[in-house]
């Protein structure tokens, strides 16, 4: 009785401490397989490597998935891994983003162009909006063939429609006439006014070293004035076309890299394929009627 008892406390014990303690043991393994990687790449390129990545990890209890963004805690980590680097040494930081917040993306991009050495941003596939802002602020931008930024166009928080374009709401402003607009949104078309004015001296800033001041002007205005939808995708060509110089040598570290930031399971995979380079078949005859 007392040997069945234990046992059977046992084993619910056992898989208590499995469900607890799986995702936290599987979370460290990640981790430190991240490391090692970075390590390679840092000697590799000779620089500093610091990521920012948003993926969504299954990684708490029952693989809820976390959404993540460019926010102040991640602005404070970066900063603190750009302030602790020395100024002769270079930095590659590996942006994988959505955006987010224009206060901590900003932060970023600052130190980014104060930092004295060499300043590489590596995009392997997209870095939108806050994240194109930081790759902005690089010496170089290194992208993969098929990775792409996005416009730094100011949104407006609204409690009814969510996010508005800044430049969207100015334009509907001047076209119906001041006196046809409410009130609160002229309060609010005022804000973005200085919304747009104030990216657009953002972006200014952050490029003007590298492009001079009458280039620098022109694609602050490019990016800032809404002529795309906020979630257009601007691939090496375009970027190239508007004034934005890209690589597109990416180490193969970086890929490999970004493999160690799962998505969730999903209990279909959506995409599969087999991962060993492999050629064609070759053509055979078929064989001849006797």
């Amino acid at each position: 009785m007392d040997a069945g008892f234990d046992a059977g406390f046992l084993f619910w014990l056992f898989l208590l401490l499995m469900i607890f303690l799986w995702p936290q043991y599987r979370l460290k393994m990640l981790q430190g397989a991240r490391l090692s990687l970075i390590r390679r790449l840092e000697k590799k390129l000779g620089c500093r490597v610091v990521t920012l990545i948003h993926r969504q990890e299954r990684i708490g209890l029952f693989g809820i998935p976390f959404y993540k963004y460019i926010d102040i805690e991640d602005s404070e980590q970066v900063l603190r891994a750009i302030r602790m680097t020395p100024q002769d040494m270079p930095i590659a930081i590996v942006v994988h983003t959505p955006g987010g917040l224009v206060l901590a993306a900003a932060q970023i991009a600052l130190a980014l162009r104060d930092h004295k050495a060499k300043t590489i941003a590596i995009i392997p596939h997209y870095a939108m909006s806050g994240g194109t802002l930081i790759a902005l602020a690089a010496d170089e931008v290194w992208m993969d063939q098929n990775a792409v930024l996005g416009p730094v166009d100011p949104q407006l928080s609204d409690p009814r429609h969510g996010a508005i374009p800044a430049a969207s709401l100015l334009k509907v402003v001047r076209d119906k006439g001041r006196h046809k607009v409410r009130d609160e949104y002229l309060i609010l078309a005022d804000v973005a006014e200085k919304a747009v004015k104030q990216m657009e001296e953002l972006v200014y800033t952050l490029t003007k070293d590298k492009f001079g001041e009458e280039k620098a002007r022109e694609l602050a205005k490019i990016m800032v004035e809404g002529r795309w939808t906020h979630d257009y995708p601007i691939t090496v060509e375009e970027a190239r076309k508007i004034g934005i110089p890209v690589k597109t040598e990416i180490p193969e570290e970086v890929y490999k890299l970004m493999e160690l930031y799962p998505q969730p399971a999903a209990v279909r995979p959506s995409v599969e394929f087999v991962p060993t380079p492999y050629a064609p078949p070759s053509r055979t005859r078929p064989p001849q009627q006797k």
